[in-house]
């Protein structure tokens, strides 16, 4: 799976899931702000990447990640098995 269409996957299924505008889930934009998270949240942030990847997150993936293009770099790490 290329880049760009993980980045619309994510996009898309966050949109969805965490009920925000599509158009403000930026690359450069802070993950835990534009989607409003809490601690319960990223359990739901997990297990929707988990069905719509097929990958398993732990608690250590998240630490430094800070960004939108941090998530996407996890993913694609992830489906590549790094």
């Amino acid at each position: 799976m290329s880049k760009e269409e993980i980045i619309k996957k994510t996009n898309s299924f966050l949109s969805e899931e965490f009920e925000v505008d599509i158009d403000t889930i930026r690359p450069d934009a802070v993950l835990k702000d534009t989607l409003g998270l809490d601690s319960l949240d990223y359990v739901d942030l997990v297990v929707t990447v988990e069905a719509n990847f097929g990958v398993k997150l732990g608690e250590a993936d998240f630490v430094g990640l800070s960004t939108f293009n941090d998530f996407y770099r996890l993913i694609e790490r992830k489906l590549n098995n790094e």
